[in-house]
């Protein structure tokens, strides 16, 4: 397995979007922007994050993870992005580990024709209250209240402005789709959620996650169902989470 390229195809390599896959399924589990040697750090990534431990699995069954790159030559970060965007919407967040969608994920983002019509048409929030906006990368009309509150409110590398927020909002595609209070901030992995089978998760360092309500019904009409503002989000930040209105 190949550490670094030669330095002789820097030149012709420019901006590019690689893929990690796994030999054993042929299925990429992860997908990634980069130049120069890039593509290669996380071979030596002893984090815990899923993809470190992916590739660990990988090598600990006698293998080495496969990488391709996607599209190369790319003229600059800002191309090599939208690339690497358009690929995890394409192949599917749930089935990579990535945590994030990636550049552009709220703009012109992958979904119906009836979804799609629903967020252009949709009024925009004016939000005036200290919150906390969460950009969720699933969110379905048959997921349960529970599933979309278990969905937004874990887990999240917030800092101490968490403290200051009133309210967290669940944003899918733009729209608001539930408002909450939080009313407790516990160090990520100390609560269940409804998917945690026996109830046992090991604690998230530097992740935090929110116990809360559903916001009053005068909240919720305020909010759910319109659109945030352009301006409100930050379109080229692969960070989910956005404060409004906290100092």
């Amino acid at each position: 397995m190949p550490t670094k390229f030669p330095k002789r195809v820097f030149a012709d390599l420019g901006w590019y979007v690689y893929l990690y896959i796994d030999p054993q399924t042929d299925a990429p589990f992860y997908i990634g922007k980069g130049k120069g040697n890039r593509v290669f750090d996380h071979l030596t990534d002893k984090g815990k994050s899923r993809k470190a431990r992916r590739i660990k699995e990988i090598r600990r069954s006698g293998d080495e993870p496969i990488i391709e790159l996607l599209k190369y030559n790319l003229k600059d970060e800002e191309q090599a992005l939208l690339v690497e965007s358009t690929a995890i919407e394409l192949l599917d967040i749930d089935s990579l580990t990535n945590e994030v969608r990636g550049h552009g994920c709220n703009q012109g983002a992958r979904g119906s024709v009836v979804e799609i019509a629903h967020v252009l048409e949709s009024k925009e929030a004016t939000i005036d209250e200290p919150v906390l906006l969460i950009n969720v990368t699933e969110y379905r009309t048959s997921m349960s209240s529970q599933e979309v509150y278990d969905q937004t409110r874990s887990a999240w590398r917030v800092g101490e402005k968490r403290k200051k927020v009133h309210l967290v909002f669940c944003v899918h595609q733009r729209i608001i789709r539930e408002v909450y209070r939080p009313e407790a901030w516990l160090p990520g992995g100390t609560t269940k959620r409804v998917h945690d089978a026996d109830g046992s998760r090991s604690i998230e360092r530097n992740r935090y996650e929110f116990v809360g309500r559903i916001a009053e019904s005068d909240i919720r009409r305020k909010y759910v169902g319109k659109k945030v503002r352009n301006e409100d989000l930050d379109f080229k930040s692969q960070n989910p989470i956005r404060y409004l209105n906290v100092e």
